[in-house]
Formats: structure tokens, sequence, C-alpha cells
């Protein structure tokens, strides 16, 4: 592979890196529109003569508030009245190019960009108000949607420097603000789109209503890699409302007058199926492989120092296995999309975080150059990585080719969880050395795991290059003279791809867990383990190297903020305690959790409040941030503590929430975030506060029982007790 896992999950694509930004500001690179009607200086601002200022976003909104952050970006640069901005969704064509939402990059990659843009059309509406007032456009600036000649006091609003600005030229290099100078970026900011979205104005995929169309259910095979043996067409044909029934490369497609008719219709064929050779496949089996696969030596791809020869001479050796289970990503919406198949092309409209790919994979199915098939981005009811497939949306578009009508297909929540690309299972082998003075002198990590099916065929001779896995062990932080880390990836029997965070949380569960061991051994606190080992220096990612310094402010001051060391609540007949993690993100972000917990006599865990700080460079929109950490530590719990998949003759054996449960509103731990300050461009936050959370919590559990938590998900029974024990911090 030519690419890293993470360039796919940025880009989308496995052919290559993420592709830049193209912000045309140069006025030979677009047509103009006729003065009097807008002001479009490249294809991210667009200013009427009335005055309204549409800016356009380029990346996916699933919850994550990315509308809101570039949006924000923009008007910031521009001078923009925030409170009378609008916000228009961006479909795949010449002007937007790399519009997949992944890798937890949005606002990282598109912090330059948009500032550029936004800028040059500051600059352009600040000249056309000087040419008026005749004055130096140094005298001049925007602010709340219009320019101002300081001297004076004069006033024009944006609208009426339209028809003059659309004639100047688009600068090449206009001159961003300094930050000092940001009035937005860096505030707390509703969400622009939070109240169409409570009001149940906002156009999620299951919304989407084309003139004649009809909606589709499709029964599909529950083992993967089974075929369509025979079906009974007429038994779905008999339901009230059913317009046609036809196989397609998935199974077999029920076409309705509405949704519930079509999937009693899809009900009603008694397909049969050919299971193929995962007939029999059961969870116990892919932890053989797994264990199979963990014996024989994988891919290194960090090396330092001598670490077999540090090992073998070391005073102590603790070693140790750490294993997660299959994940469903659960999403609240289930995956749908809507197609339309005629003479001139095809239209899609999907909740999608890679619209490029799904306007490949569509003209790849019709046989029709990609521009013929346009992509209209709806709001998304849930991504986690999952919709950087676009397996639903180019269904889709066979079902409307083959009714030769518009189609809405429309997943089951049993379909969602029978057909998702799981997160894989996985094993984690760590071994450490001390030497006579009990210092950490030696450190091996091994990762095996099944390869992402959504990437293609398993080639097990594929390395990334730059190779950087396994993520969360090639780039331990600690300053360990002798280190290896190495991965393996066997081939996976069932479909399995990204999820939030990917290959980050069993790593750093087993690595922040196990560094808590050590600490244990060498009768060290946990906190002052990892200061020593983040003195000085810095650690490897790809072909750069990443200072500790960074990590180590973000971790005391997630220690400082929860008190650490101080007494704990008293909770009666509970065991409590304190546990911390911490992580970088691809040399990136860094994310520090101080977890409270307390355990029941039957083993029952309760997270009262987590602690957590970050350094992610500069914040755009603070509200944002604070949201992503607590659904990331939703999430992270939710992995900790809850549902996980089993596979049983071949299939999922959970098909909903009850069965896959995740963390409920009463369950949410209190949530306190701080932040680093920083100046330093932003470098992403989606997946980043995810990973953490695992450790910190089995690392409390570790403190307040004496039991070593090393799989996850955690189970009552493994930490029953007779009498509880005293608090500990």
């Amino acid at each position: 592979m030519s690419a890293t896992r993470r360039d796919f999950l940025r880009s989308g694509t496995v052919a290559g890196a993420a592709l830049a930004l193209r912000v045309p500001l140069f006025a030979a690179e677009r047509p103009r529109a006729r003065a009097a009607e807008r002001f479009a200086p490249n294809q991210w601002v667009r200013i009427d003569a009335t005055g309204k200022v549409t800016l356009v976003v380029a990346r996916s909104e699933m919850g994550q508030g990315v509308r809101t952050s570039l949006a924000m970006i923009l008007a910031e640069e521009l001078g923009a009245d925030w409170t009378g901005i609008a916000i228009e969704q961006a479909s795949p064509g010449p002007d937007y190019e790399d519009m997949n939402t992944g890798g937890s990059d949005s606002v990282e990659s598109s912090w330059a960009p948009l500032r550029k843009a936004g800028a040059a059309a500051r600059e352009m509406l600040v000249a056309a108000a000087a040419r008026e007032w005749r004055v130096e456009p140094d005298a001049c600036r925007a602010e709340r949607g219009a320019v101002v000649h300081a001297a004076t006091g004069r006033r024009l609003a944006f609208g009426a420097l339209v028809p003059k600005a659309a004639l100047l030229p688009v600068p090449r290099e206009p001159r961003l603000k300094d930050p000092k100078e940001f009035r937005i970026v860096g505030t707390r900011v509703p969400r622009i789109d939070g109240p169409a979205i409570v009001a149940g104005r906002s156009a999620y995929g299951l919304d989407v209503r084309v003139p004649g169309m009809l909606f589709a259910a499709i029964a599909r095979c529950p083992v993967a890699g089974g075929k369509l043996a025979r079906f009974d067409g007429a038994k779905a044909k008999a339901v009230p409302g059913v317009r046609g029934v036809f196989e397609v490369s998935g199974g077999v497609a029920v076409v309705a007058e509405d949704t519930w008719a079509a999937i009693g219709g899809r009900d009603a064929i008694a397909a049969e199926w050919d299971e193929g050779r995962n007939a029999g496949l059961a969870t116990a089996e892919l932890v053989r492989l797994l264990d199979e696969g963990a014996s024989a030596p994988g891919h290194v791809s960090r090396r330092e120092g001598d670490p077999d020869r540090a090992l073998a001479g070391a005073a102590a050796r603790l070693s140790a296995v750490y294993r997660d289970g299959f994940y469903a990503h659960a999403t609240v919406e289930p995956m749908n999309a809507t197609a339309r198949v005629g003479p001139r092309g095809c239209e899609i409209w999907a909740p999608t975080q890679n619209p490029q790919r799904a306007q490949r994979e569509a003209a790849k199915l019709l046989g029709i150059p990609p521009e013929k098939v346009r992509v209209h981005v709806t709001m998304i009811g849930g991504g986690f990585g999952r919709r950087l497939a676009t397996d639903y949306a180019v269904e889709a578009v066979e079902v409307a080719r083959e009714a030769g009508r518009p189609v809405q297909v429309a997943w089951s929540r049993g379909d969602d969880f029978l057909h998702d690309r799981l997160h894989p299972a996985g094993r984690v082998d760590l071994e450490a050395g001390l030497d006579a003075s009990r210092r950490l002198l030696a450190w091996t990590h091994r990762f095996t795991t099944f390869h992402l099916s959504m990437y293609g065929a398993f080639d097990p001779l594929a390395v990334d290059s730059p190779d950087v896995s396994p993520w969360g062990g090639y780039d331990v932080p600690y300053d360990i003279p002798n280190l290896r880390a190495e991965w393996k990836e066997l081939e996976s029997p069932i479909e399995t791809g990204a999820w939030r965070a990917v290959f980050y949380p069993p790593n750093v569960f087993a690595r922040e867990s196990f560094l808590d061991e050590i600490a244990h051994r060498t009768g060290k606190d946990p906190l002052e383990l990892r200061r020593e080992l983040l003195k000085s220096g810095d650690f490897a990612f790809a072909s750069r190297r990443v200072p500790r310094a960074p990590l180590a402010a973000v971790l005391e001051l997630a220690a400082e903020k929860a008190g650490w060391g101080t007494p704990l609540p008293e909770r009666r007949g509970r065991r409590s305690a304190r546990g911390l993690a911490c992580n970088v993100y691809h040399g990136r972000t860094r994310v520090a959790h101080v977890a409270e917990v307390s355990v029941g006599p039957e083993g029952d865990v309760r997270v009262h409040r987590i602690v957590t700080a970050v350094d992610c460079g500069t914040v755009v929109n603070r509200l944002g941030l604070e949201g992503q950490v607590e659904s990331g530590i939703a999430w992270g719990l939710s992995y900790a503590l809850k549902g996980e998949i089993t596979i049983a003759a071949g299939r999922v054996e959970q098909t909903n929430y009850r069965e896959f449960p995740v963390l409920s509103i009463g369950e949410m731990p209190d949530v306190e975030v701080h932040v680093v300050e920083s100046d330093r461009p932003p470098t992403g936050f989606g997946e980043m506060p995810v990973p953490p959370v695992a450790p910190a919590v089995a690392n409390a559990i570790f403190t307040a029982t004496g039991t070593r938590v090393r799989r996850v998900p955690i189970r009552p029974e493994d930490l029953r007790a007779e009498a509880p024990g005293a608090s500990a911090s």
C-alpha cells in the first residue's frame, strides 16, 4: 500500500495522501458573476447585493459541530456578522475535490485554506470601500458585516460593496489576521444548525424525499461471503404496497410505496442462502486465530536500542496480554441512501463521510464518468468511521437503476448490526524489563488483529509507508532506552472497518494499563512514574520527532485539576479510586484523563467524574471542543464497560441496543475540560479523547480493588468482592 491507514481516513483513498483544499484566489481562475448580483471571489464565500453572506462547508456534519467550526474560521477572517450568515453544504466537483470527513482532520486541514479564502474576500471588500471614500485601505477594517473607516466612523455594509468588490482582482497573498484580532475563533459558539436540529428541520438521510420516489429493503446473506440460493418473490409481491422484487448484487431488493411495506415484503420472501465457508464461524474461533497469529513474529515498525538483550539481562521482567473484542458503530441513524438514475446520469442523497468515494463507486457501477454522478451530502445521525465506506450508497444506485425510479434504501436496526463493518478484536502482548534500581529498561509491544476489510482484499505483504503501526504502540511516548513495536494483521473472515480512533483504543488501553502494572511493581505512584518517563527528549512518529514536554504538561494539568493524591468522597459500601492515562494522537493532539471510579460488592462499576486536559493547538470553538470531549468519553466508556459483538454460526448475535448496550444519560460522569493554551494551528480532536478513557477507568479499578483488568469490556463478575475495601487516590 502506498498510503497509510491514516491517509485513507483523511482522504478517503488508498491511492495517495490527502488532497489539499483548493482555493482559487486568482480572478482568472473562475468566471465573474454579474457584479450587481453577487460577490464570489472563491468557492467558500458568497455575498449577494442584499448583504446575505453564505459560507460553504465541504465536510460532513455528523454531530461533531464541524459546520460551525469551519464557518467560524471563514467568518473570522472575513469580518462577517456571525448572527446573519448562511451555511451551504458543498457537493463533489472541481471546486470541492476533497470532502472526506475522517481522521479527525477537518479543522486541521481546513484552517489555512479557509483563513486565506476569508482574508481574500475581506481585502477586496475593504479595497472597494476605500475607493468609495477615497482613502487608503489600511485606514479601514471589516467588522460585523461592514467595512468601517476608522478615522470618521463611516460604515458600508457588505451588500452595498458587492457591485464594486466583485470587479476587483483577487489578492494572491492576503494578510491573515493576528490571533490577537480574533473575535469569533476561540470563543464558545453554539452550533449554527442547533435550532434547526432541535426543531426537526434539519434534513438527515432518512428525511430525503424525491418526487416519484419508492422505498426499498434488501435481504442480505447474514454470513459474510455467502450467496443467494433461492427466494419466493410472489410472497413479497402479495404484501400490500410492494411494487417490485428483483435480485441485486447484495441479495434481493423489495421496492415498495413505503419503508414498512418494503421491510414486510423483504421478510416475506423466505430467502435461502449458500452461507459458504464462514457458516460455522464463532467468536471462539476468531480468538483462536488471534492467539495463533500472535505466536508468530510480526512486522517490526520501531526499534530502539536492543530490547531482546536488555530483557535477557533485566533484574525483573513483567509480561501481560491485553484483549479487546468486536464492536459495532451502532449509529443512531441506520445506513440509508436515496438515488435516482437516468439517461443524463445519477444523483445520490446520502449521509456519507466520503462523498467522492460514493461518486467514484457509483460511476464505476453505472459505467459513466464520475462527473455524471452528483452527490448531495445530508446531515448524518452518527458516522464514527462507518460512513467512510459507501456500500449503502452504491446499493441504492443499483436498486434505483433496476427499479427505473428514484429509490430510498433504508436499513433496519437489525440490518445495521448484522452488516456493519465492525471494529476488529485485537490482542496486545507486552513485556517490560527493569534494572536493579527498578528503572524501566526495556519494552516490547506486539499488536495482533484482523485487517480492515473496508480497505479491500487482504495482502499479507502490504506495509504502509511510512509505517506507523500499531497506533499507540509504535508511538509509545515514554523514554525507554530499549523498545520494539510490532504488529501483525490477519485476514478477516467478517466485515471490518474504521471505528472511532481505529487501533488506538486497544493499544492505549494495553500500554497505559501495563505502565500502571509497572508502577505497582516498583512501588511508584502512577503519576510519578509517567513524570519520570516524560521528563525530557522526544519520541518517534513517522519521519519526525515529537517532544515529550507537551504531553507532560497535559498530564500535570489533568492531575492538578482532578486533585490527584487527595481524599475521595465517601461512597458507602463501594471501593473508590482515581486512575489516569494519557496519549499523543499521531504526534499531534495530547490528551490526559483522570477518572474517579467506584466498584460495588457485585462488581458494578460507576464512573463519577472524568477530568480531561488537552493540547490541540488553537481551539476554534471551545463549546465544540467540550462537546467532543464529552462525546469521546461516552464512546470510550461504552467501549470499556458495555456491549461487544459476538459471532455464532457465522452471524452477528446482537441486533439492537438491548443486546449491544451503550452508555445511558444516567451513567454519564461529570466531565471537566481544561485546555493548554496554544498559538499553534489546530491539530484535530474528533477521535482523540477516546483512547485514554478505558485505561484510566481500568487503572482506577485496580487501585480500588486490587484486580487488574486486561480485557474490555469489563464485566462485573470479574470484580465481585465479599467486602468493600478502603478508598485510595
